[in-house]
């Protein structure tokens, strides 16, 4: 039996030491929850996309009672764009969420779904997805890359066939 390791790098931050145009985008993310319909979970999340033509693309989760049916604010939001802007590169998704039944305290992370569907897009354009994570006490957990957040992601060029 051989041990292996797997490392990950990510940085805390201060909403108030981000960048202007991260700040933006966060704030895009909680705005954008507003809208979302989060009737069976009272758990809403919102997710801002920023474009490499500096467009930004929001979206927010859209539940059913039929659970299999709904859809993560992060794949409403990466869907989107990759359908309105097909030619334009991911630089950059920030996520926030609000419960009406908890206090949030930590950072949320995207759902295995959502990690995945992330990574296709970070293979789709050969580059890396920086991913702000944002929690309600204005800390931000930043990721250079979704491979971060999800290192034994699923590839196999074996099943492109087109």
């Amino acid at each position: 039996m051989i041990e292996r390791k797997i490392t990950t790098t990510f940085y805390i931050a201060n909403y108030d030491e981000l960048t202007v145009a991260d700040q933006v985008l966060i704030n895009k993310a909680k705005e954008i929850l507003e809208s979302a319909y989060s009737s069976y979970s009272g758990f809403a999340v919102g997710s801002s996309v920023l474009l490499d033509n500096g467009k930004t693309i929001e979206g927010s989760n859209q539940e059913n009672v039929a659970y299999p049916s709904g859809l993560c604010a992060e794949r409403v939001a990466l869907f989107y764009a990759s359908s309105k802007y097909p030619e334009s590169m991911i630089n950059t998704i920030a996520i926030s969420a609000s419960s009406k039944s908890f206090k949030i305290e930590d950072y949320i992370s995207p759902c295995g779904a959502c990690r995945q569907v992330m990574a296709e897009y970070e293979e789709k354009q050969k580059s890396k997805i920086r991913v702000l994570l944002h929690s309600p006490n204005d800390k931000v957990l930043i990721s250079d890359s979704v491979e971060d957040l999800l290192p034994f992601v699923f590839r196999s060029p074996f099943l492109k066939r087109f």
